[in-house]
């Protein structure tokens, strides 16, 4: 079963103005930007591309314009989580129909299933399918810990080939690595740069949407050709933008990052809100520092 590697952008999705619609042209350049800029991989529909705000149509729509526009240059994973099993299932079995090279599941985020439910719950979509899953694991919004002990257990599942790690317990990468062997990929969700240097093979990032050039500079100084000055360099000048995407403002400060940098991408769904006006000219300035302010304007 094919294994991945490298920065993979978990993508925004592109809404037309009056925030009804997907865009598709909007969403069409910016795959095509993110492979050009040397991106790995490509993962729609996760938790940044607002996912459970979007009707089963618009998903399709989604999968339909990433994977033709990809056209087999990058991996495409597509986020399938859902509360029900049969509908995980449903979702995964589509997204392996309309082309994709894998999965990326996040747990049940309601339900709080034990320990046998979560294995039961990814083994009969394991068993539906024959693209390779993500687990992703997380606790802040699933209300589910994957500790490293039980993604030991899920990598029995052949089909379980991976994991997207989002905690601020950069060790989990050790010991998941440790009681799972090469069983299992760990990529970073949140701590990219940190995960690299304990085996992390890869990054599923919320910045490379902003900066996919950047990001995956990052995991090749690091993962591939262990310089740590280099990496350590690029991860500074690269921080600001780190952290604009991290905690609530993941989607906001991303979709305002594009509009500043000539793209206009359409505001979160409610409930989400804008990023306010008052933190505009803030992220303005780190965008400007990285020479990103009006990069993608038309010529």
């Amino acid at each position: 079963m094919q294994r991945f590697r490298g920065t993979y952008t978990v993508l925004i999705t592109p809404f037309t103005p009056d925030g009804r619609r997907v865009d598709a042209a909007a969403l069409k350049r910016i795959v095509d930007w993110q492979i050009a800029e040397g991106i790995h991989g490509l993962i729609p529909l996760g938790s940044t591309g607002e996912f459970l705000s979007m009707s089963r149509e618009e998903r399709q729509e989604v999968i339909e314009i990433c994977v033709a526009t990809a056209a087999g240059r990058v991996p495409v994973l597509i986020g399938t989580g859902a509360e029900a099993t049969f509908d995980a299932v449903g979702l995964s079995r589509e997204a392996e129909a309309m082309g994709a090279d894998g999965v990326m599941i996040i747990p049940p985020f309601y339900s709080t299933p034990t320990e046998d439910e979560l294995f039961v719950h990814y083994k009969t979509i394991a068993e539906a399918i024959s693209v390779p899953i993500m687990i992703y694991n997380n606790p802040a919004t699933a209300n589910v810990d994957l500790v490293p002990k039980m993604v030991a257990r899920l990598a029995d599942i052949d089909a379980v080939t991976s994991i997207k790690e989002s905690t601020l317990e950069v060790t989990r990468v050790r010991d998941i690595l440790e009681l799972a062997g090469d069983r299992i990929d760990v990529f970073a969700g949140i701590l990219g740069y940190e995960s690299f240097w304990l085996g992390a093979c890869g990054w599923v990032a919320v910045c490379s949407n902003l900066i996919p050039r950047e990001s995956a500079e990052l995991f090749t100084l690091a993962a591939d050709k262990a310089d740590r000055d280099a990496a350590h360099a690029l991860y500074r000048r690269i921080l600001p933008l780190v952290r604009w995407v991290g905690g609530h403002r993941y989607v906001s400060a991303t979709k305002a990052g594009f509009g500043m940098m000539g793209l206009p991408v359409g505001e979160p769904r409610a409930p989400r809100l804008p990023l306010p006006a008052n933190e505009h000219d803030a992220l303005r300035a780190d965008l400007a520092r990285l020479g990103l302010v009006g990069l993608l304007t038309p010529a």
